[in-house]
């Protein structure tokens, strides 16, 4: 089954707004209608839609307190400012304030719609390649765009060698690693059984993101190296 795009629309002019509703649900969208700037607001955090039209001029809260109220939750869906005010000053204060398109009325709706269309495309890029940076087992996750990892939510402060083995070991979950691959791939040298350094790296890695969590995922295969492993969901 195909999943049907989501756009909200924030429009205090209700003819405008059901016009755009119709056109929007014609086209094939699943749409939501808010009239005021607090119903706006509250319908983007709690729904999450994939595209916002949003009115600069609304009672309650403005466009631009909207937006910026969204940015600053990390709410990063596509807006398309669509409002009467048409100079640079307010087209430069909303991409500023980080909207990705502005429309000024009045407009004609087969632009709307082709922009609406050329946002939710590049949203869809953005997530696909956001979805290739992230390295996932179980509630373990690493991004590899932020050098970040986390574990049930809870941030996990790794050293650059802990950071390419965790990544290692994520890419080739399910593998058993040698201590020979492991040397080679994250130490860039040859395998030296007089040395402990794998040994102790593996140690201080769970014990970061192992030890202190369920299910524990990084274990030991005696004479052969370790893996990774998350268990089969129920």
């Amino acid at each position: 089954m195909i999943a049907v795009m989501r756009i909200l629309i924030v429009e205090d002019e209700p003819k405008t707004g059901d016009y755009l509703r119709q056109g929007l649900q014609e086209a094939g969208f699943g749409v939501e209608l808010a009239h005021t700037g607090p119903d706006g607001l509250h319908l983007a955090l709690t729904e999450n839609p994939d595209l916002i039209i949003l009115d600069v001029m609304l009672p309650g809260l403005d466009g631009w307190q909207v937006l910026q109220t969204l940015r600053n939750a990390s709410k990063n869906m596509a807006v398309l400012f669509l409002t009467a005010r048409d100079q640079v000053d307010d087209r430069v204060r909303g991409l500023e304030l980080g909207a990705d398109d502005y429309l000024v009325k009045p407009f004609a709706f087969s632009e709307l719609l082709a922009r609406v269309r050329t946002l939710l495309r590049r949203g869809k890029t953005r997530e696909a390649e956001n979805q290739l940076n992230l390295l996932h087992a179980a509630d373990l996750e690493l991004d590899l765009l932020s050098r970040r990892a986390s574990r049930g939510g809870q941030r996990i402060d790794l050293t650059a060698k802990e950071f390419a083995l965790l990544e290692l070991f994520l890419r080739r979950q399910g593998e058993v690693l040698p201590r020979s691959l492991i040397a080679s791939q994250v130490w860039d040298m040859n395998f030296d059984s007089d040395t402990n350094v794998i040994e102790v790296a593996v140690r201080r890695l769970r014990a970061k993101m192992d030890d202190e969590f369920e299910p524990r995922l990084i274990r030991t295969v005696r004479g052969m190296g370790y893996v990774l492993e998350a268990p089969a969901a129920p």
